[in-house]
């Protein structure tokens, strides 16, 4: 077994993995990475599932110390990551050995982080999955959502895998220089036109008021025009459109039904590029049907093949 020593956290640094699934109809969202593919290339620089838990760093302020000498892996943001002071870049496996500290900072670039060790963290699964959701008190280390804490220890049990190097052509763009591309939902006719026109000709700021949950778009207000509506399911990446006419767009730990008109839900790419983007940054969206969007996103899936 190897094991790290948490020397330091904030409430903002999660054990997550895939998420839960076929629990909604219970009340239970579904959790897990909110960048679901660096939380996948994390995992695939150590030769892992990409679903096995991993640790999800938001904006830094979190530090560990090898207990024994171990190898892991890091994708997403680049939180200043250093090893006893040396910087580190992510996407790439590294030997963190005896002793050893490695410490993340502050963001250089994009908000969250991912920390992968072979064969996944140790952690029970609660409804099939380790991720934590602090506001249903389910998943983490202990099973209880508790964010990760100074004094914890993280564990971990597998052998070390033969180490991948990862291609610059398939590391993630965090930065956003094309739209988020926006699959059109059911209440999308309902819309008044000049909102429609604004909705994907305006850039959208986003909100300080963003959390796991949902992320706050500031711009146009938009207008509604449709009847009152009976709640219901709540996908990921829904934007919703509440009276104030500001989009949300729902993430990992949304609820899970809900009454307001939805312009659609953001594709899964989309999702995992937004959630790498701090407050005050400013996005577009693009319209997409679904089929576009699933081939997309099958293709992308096709990267994880590669050896």
């Amino acid at each position: 077994m190897s094991r790290l020593m948490i020397e330091a956290s904030t409430p903002l640094c999660l054990l997550q993995d895939a998420g839960r699934f076929g629990v909604r109809h219970l009340g239970v969202t579904q959790g897990g990475a909110a960048d679901w593919c660096s939380m996948s290339w994390a995992n695939w620089l150590l030769g892992n599932r990409l679903d096995l838990p991993v640790i999800e760093i938001t904006l830094g302020g979190f530090a560990v110390v090898a207990q024994e000498d171990c190898w892991l892996a890091l994708a997403g943001a680049d939180l200043d990551a250093r090893i006893d002071g040396q910087p580190l870049a992510p996407w790439r496996s590294f030997k963190l050995g005896k002793g050893q500290q490695l410490q993340f900072t502050q963001p250089l670039l994009g908000a969250r982080a991912y920390l992968a060790a072979p064969g996944g963290f140790d952690a029970p699964k609660v409804l099939g999955s380790s991720a934590t959701v602090v506001r249903e008190e389910l998943g983490g280390l202990e099973g209880l959502g508790l964010p990760l804490a100074k004094g914890a220890t993280l564990s971990y049990h597998a052998d070390v895998l033969p180490v991948r190097e990862m291609s610059q052509e398939h590391q993630p763009d965090l930065r956003l220089n094309t739209p988020l591309d926006l699959v059109l939902g059911a209440q999308i006719g309902q819309f008044s036109g000049q909102s429609l026109f604004d909705v994907f000709n305006s850039r959208w700021t986003l909100d300080s008021r963003a959390d796991r949950m949902g992320i706050r778009l500031l711009g146009k207000a938009l207008q509604y025009q449709g009847q009152p509506m009976i709640s219901e399911g709540i996908a990921l990446g829904a934007v919703q459109v509440p009276p104030d006419g500001q989009p949300i767009v729902l993430l990992n730990d949304r609820q899970t039904i809900g009454g307001y008109p939805r312009l659609g839900a953001l594709t899964p790419l989309a999702l995992a590029r937004l959630a790498q983007c701090l407050p005050g940054a400013q996005v577009r969206l693009r319209p997409v049907v679904q089929e576009v969007a699933h081939r997309e996103h099958v293709e992308y899936l096709q990267r994880f093949s590669i050896r």
